[in-house]
């Protein structure tokens, strides 16, 4: 199983590496919404439905929206970021009431708030520069590395057990300071403000963890342990990019916010 996580692991940072950094633009973010609307079809999953016609009703829902979203991206992408951003803070705040019921409704709406602004984040980030979006995506992976080895090293407080067993407290700490010791010295390395880069990064992290627990809700709520199967022993598209859904957003409005841009 870990030989299978690993090798999968090592493919799909070839071929994001070889998406931001080879690809022409147009056809880089081509596949930026092909693995959208991967993730809308699994979405689809929760919504308490097994009709193959309405998970492709709810895929090309999303994909009207991504159509429309693109063309008028220039004069909504901050107001979209910020509806974003109170979306994540519901969300979070409905993790403290789990396990109530989702409502069916909640979970198409819900859907659209989490697809939505993650492609409208990934692109205007990959738009900024390459760099820009791969160093978003560094930040949710040092969170996520520090708090897988600080949690199976240290981890003893439940984070919620009832959504995701396996994380601690310990875990998140370890997540945090991965990303601080990171970020303080990526600051010195590249000549930018220290205090402000390492809070940034530290909410960016942050901002991840509510990704991956409300997904975790969502799947849980629909009886899923994975989101799907796309990426052998890792899951679904939505089980790699849960912790990216709320961090990007959050990332592209913060740049601007900071002045990192």
């Amino acid at each position: 199983m870990l030989k299978e996580r690993v090798i999968t692991a090592l493919i799909a940072v070839a071929v994001l590496l070889l998406v931001l950094f080879v690809l022409p633009q147009t056809a880089a973010q081509i596949v930026i919404g092909l693995l959208i609307l991967a993730g809308a079809w699994e979405w689809s999953g929760f919504l308490g439905s097994r009709s193959t016609a309405l998970r492709a009703g709810y895929v090309i829902l999303i994909a009207v929206l991504m159509g429309l979203n693109s063309w008028l991206a220039p004069h909504i992408n901050g107001l979209l970021f910020q509806v974003a951003l109170v979306w994540w803070v519901c969300a979070l705040v409905w993790t403290f009431f789990y396990p109530t019921p989702i409502p069916a409704a909640v979970r198409w709406i819900a859907g659209v708030l989490v697809l939505l602004p993650l492609y409208n984040a990934l692109i205007v980030l990959y738009l900024a520069s390459p760099a820009v979006l791969l160093g978003a995506l560094l930040i949710v992976w040092a969170a996520d590395t520090g708090a897988f080895v600080a949690g199976k090293l240290f981890g003893r407080v439940k984070l919620a057990p009832q959504i995701s067993p396996g994380k601690t407290w310990e875990g998140v700490i370890g997540g945090l300071l991965t990303v601080a010791v990171l970020a303080a010295a990526g600051g010195w390395f590249f000549d930018v403000r220290i205090d402000v880069l390492v809070p940034f990064c530290l909410a960016i992290a942050c901002a991840s963890v509510v990704g991956d627990l409300t997904v975790s809700m969502f799947k849980r709520t629909s009886g899923l342990k994975d989101s799907g199967t796309l990426f052998p022993g890792h899951g679904g598209v939505l089980d790699r990019v849960d912790s990216v859904a709320a961090a990007a957003p959050l990332f592209a409005l913060g740049i601007g916010w900071t002045g990192l841009q």
